[in-house]
């Protein structure tokens, strides 16, 4: 299993600094909004550890955490989360709602744990062994999918349905609550079709050997090289404000190197953009591409403030795909157009930093009425970059 620094990237940075604590006060914290964006829908992580040193936060059998805004009773929707895939939860999330450059005070205190429901979270994603082997995510704006070996093996024993690609699939998905289980129930067992769209959106974005909505690629002279399908996978969580697995892929070749790869993702409520940390060896640099489809789309390209975008007609309606990356790790871009099937791409090149690189990729459709125009998403991937570069500051102070 992976490790990582569970506050590595997270969307917020907890100062411990105490500020008169004793056992008798709540445990209370300051978030600040340093930026001039209002932020929502934006995930702060807390440490367990620190919440479990506080006395009266100590969990006993049938108890949880709860967040509330000081002043207020009510509860903030939270979630513990395993950032390391040990196992065990390492952070406790919320999303506050702060105002452009102001702060806010919240208490952590604890709560009677709620019965279980068969309810599908908002931030959910499965292996789909009914429909070959596909890993697909979603939250309540997006979803994707990817492939696994059965369907690379279908393909190279000639069986008809499979599938040959570590591209990264985008399902077209237009209302807020979970739409993977029946969208496969509906391709598996009706009449129906998920390439129809109902009502609820539909799968019509075409990937095949293209890196789709953020896949990898390593450039090896003037051509991109890149691994086959997942071969291996697990569900870290699923949960109201966060899902997270991993899957790796078998060695593969680029040039003289052997490249081993394993992706950490995870997706988090209200946001467009899924979050990849790829463990890599044998490569100094990745490229996360974005396919080009008819390269009849318009791409946006800010390496300094760290993302790409490309907005292209899609299907009598238009789409728009980018991809973020953090901490000027962001090299450069390659708008790489061939005449070769699906192989044409928007490749956004990333330096690894000590076997690691970290990049968010998603997309929005307007036909999903989340965004317009090509200004409106790019406008949302500048504000995304500025996020995650000046993360909310969480203080405890008390």
């Amino acid at each position: 299993m992976m490790n990582q620094n569970p506050l590595k990237y997270c969307a917020a940075i907890v100062t411990m600094l105490m500020v008169g604590c004793t056992n008798e006060t709540p445990l209370q914290f300051q978030i600040s909004n340093s930026l001039d964006i209002d932020r929502s829908f934006e995930t702060v992580e807390i440490d367990l550890d620190l919440l479990k040193s506080h006395e009266t936060l100590k969990l006993t059998a049938g108890k949880t955490y709860k967040i509330s805004e000081v002043g207020s009773t009510a509860e903030l929707i939270s979630q513990v989360s395993d950032t390391d895939g040990d196992g065990t939860a390492d952070v406790l999330l919320f999303q506050p709602t702060i105002d452009a450059n102001s702060s806010k005070y919240f208490t952590v205190g604890l709560k009677v744990i709620e019965d279980q429901t068969d309810e599908i979270p908002t931030c959910y994603s499965r292996f789909v062994p009914e429909r070959t082997d596909d890993y697909a995510w979603e939250n309540d704006k997006v979803a994707f999918r990817t492939y696994g070996p059965v369907a690379q093996k279908m393909i190279e024993d000639s069986v008809p349905g499979g599938t040959l690609s570590s591209g990264m699939d985008a399902w077209l998905k237009r209302v807020d609550y979970p739409i993977i289980n029946n969208w496969y129930k509906k391709e598996l067992e009706t009449d129906g079709s998920y390439h129809e769209d109902d009502g609820e959106g539909l799968d019509n974005f075409h990937v095949g050997t293209s890196r789709g909505v953020g896949g990898i690629a390593i450039k090896v002279d003037t051509t991109y090289q890149f691994s086959r399908n997942f071969t291996a996978y697990e569900t870290i969580e699923t949960g109201p404000l966060r899902t997270s697995f991993w899957i790796s892929y078998a060695p593969w070749k680029a040039g003289d190197e052997t490249i081993l790869e394993k992706k950490f993702i995870s997706l988090d409520r209200g946001s467009n953009l899924t979050k990849f940390r790829v463990e890599v060896e044998g490569s100094d640099t990745l490229s996360v591409g974005l396919t080009l489809h008819e390269k009849d789309g318009e791409t946006t390209t800010e390496v300094e403030e760290g993302w790409v975008s490309y907005w292209e007609p899609y299907f009598g309606s238009e789409l728009g795909t980018g991809i973020v990356v953090p901490s000027n790790t962001l090299l450069g871009y390659d708008k790489y157009v061939t005449d070769a099937k699906d192989l044409s791409n928007l490749y956004a090149q990333l330096k690894v930093v000590d076997g690691e690189a970290v990049y968010y990729t998603g997309f929005g459709w307007k036909k999903s009425k989340q965004f317009n125009t090509k200004e409106e998403w790019n406008t949302y991937l500048k504000q995304f970059a500025k996020k995650v570069n000046s993360p909310l500051q969480v203080k405890l102070v008390q």
